[in-house]
């Protein structure tokens, strides 16, 4: 963080990013892996990932920045500063949910290279250098944990344990990586980074509700994700009795309910969701004898996130015992609630306000690379709408306005902390 007042170049507190040049960066890159309805599949180490990645390492060297690609294939393009020492660093993530969007972590990288653009173009080099990123794997879609590649790249999970996941297709991130071509050499674990900004849309409601057009972010909720493998008998359902059925389907429904009526008693910002199922032998007239299935519990509050996490394993290993099934779950990923710098909270809130536009203080209900980067230096978040809060959705949307405006709020942000 900079604590000691320098101010701007001449001129930078009136630099403003070109919408339409960014506009013609995401609607090139949402090409890539374009689905029906306008959205986007680009699932991590994928074909569709490799050609989006190339694409945005071609502006990166048409930018002039210096490339690098570490062991985990994150990306990361520095613009060098006038002295020299630990970047400023923005950016996101590329890859995408198999029904994805375009906006959803393909914003803050491209918002970032709009920056370097725009700095660029008006000659003004920073004090500190500057970087923008892209990191493997933040979605999680096709390999556990998602924030993978951020998580690597500030050492808290390991390489070789990374690289040895097996993705949904059976095919590990090292295999992956080497086919797609960014198994890269560049190290990772032990990150110098001066400070962290990245620009997301809300995927939410709440800013596109209330008519807000910056959200500062203050925090990630906390993130759990347990997989469930309920084991039954599988019979006739018309002769079997209801006593003397070993129903997998049922617990696994009576569980899924049960998370919903816990987030209910909990309140505040307690959610749960169960996102996959898969029954088996999965026929109209068969009692299943397996079912797995996913819960994913978030609140802003480990404490209660914990209790929420109790609650529901008291209940399933009681609906197990009575049906007379057997349960086992696996930890898909755990993350703490997460608190952003204060400063950094303060200089969005305080910059956006100083553009003339309203904001609120708010804390992200996703997971996101910013979560990670905290863990070693100072960071932050700016959120514009989600218009009907609709996201991992090929209608996600946010208006033009709402991206120039968030993408100005993050170049003069990153300027304050970079002079």
């Amino acid at each position: 963080m900079n604590k000691d007042n320098r101010e701007l170049p001449p001129g930078a507190g009136q630099l403003r990013i070109d919408i339409k040049r960014l506009s013609a960066r995401l609607d090139a890159l949402a090409a890539i892996g374009r689905i029906p309805g306008g959205g986007v599949c680009r699932l991590a180490l994928s074909e569709e990932d490799r050609a989006g990645r190339e694409q945005v390492v071609r502006w990166m060297n048409e930018l002039g920045l210096a490339v690098s690609i570490d062991a985990i294939g994150n990306v990361v393009g520095l613009r060098a500063g006038s002295e020299t020492g630990p970047p400023v660093m923005t950016g996101s993530h590329i890859d995408t949910v198999r029904t994805g969007g375009r906006y959803d972590g393909n914003l803050g990288v491209l918002a970032g290279l709009e920056v370097i653009q725009t700095l660029k173009d008006a000659g003004i080099v920073t004090r500190r250098p500057l970087a923008v990123a892209f990191f493997t794997n933040e979605e999680g879609a096709r390999f556990n944990p998602d924030m993978m590649g951020s998580l690597v790249y500030v050492g808290g999970l390991p390489l070789d344990a990374a690289l040895a996941t097996v993705g949904i297709d059976g095919q590990s991130v090292g295999d992956c990586l080497r086919k797609v071509g960014y198994d890269g050499t560049a190290p990772c674990g032990k990150p110098q980074v001066h400070a962290y900004v990245e620009l997301h849309v809300e995927q939410g409601p709440v800013l596109d509700l209330e008519g807000v057009t910056i959200g500062a972010v203050e925090g990630v909720q906390g993130i759990s994700w347990t997989e469930f493998t309920v084991t039954g008998v599988s019979n006739h359902a018309g002769t079997t009795p209801m006593r003397l059925r070993h129903d997998a389907g049922y617990v696994a429904c009576a569980i899924a309910n049960r998370a919903r009526e816990i987030a209910r008693e909990l309140g505040g910002d307690q959610v749960a969701t169960v996102g996959a199922i898969t029954l088996s032998p999965n026929l109209v007239n068969v009692i299943a004898n397996r079912a797995v299935f996913t819960v994913d519990l978030r609140n802003t509050d480990e404490a209660l996130l914990q209790e929420a996490e109790r609650r529901l394993q008291v209940f399933a290993t009681e609906i197990a015992a009575a049906e007379g099934v057997t349960l086992a779950q696996r930890t898909l990923a755990r993350f703490a609630p997460v608190a952003f710098d204060p400063a950094v909270v303060n200089l969005v809130e305080e910059t956006a306000r100083g553009l003339g536009h309203p904001v609120r203080r708010m804390p992200s209900g996703a997971g996101h690379d910013a979560q990670m980067l905290a863990r070693v230096c100072p960071a932050g978040m700016v959120f514009v709408p989600s218009i009907g809060g609709i996201s991992h959705n090929v209608q996600e949307f946010t208006e033009a306005t709402d991206i120039e405006a968030g993408a100005n709020v993050l170049l003069q942000t990153l300027l304050k902390l970079a002079v």
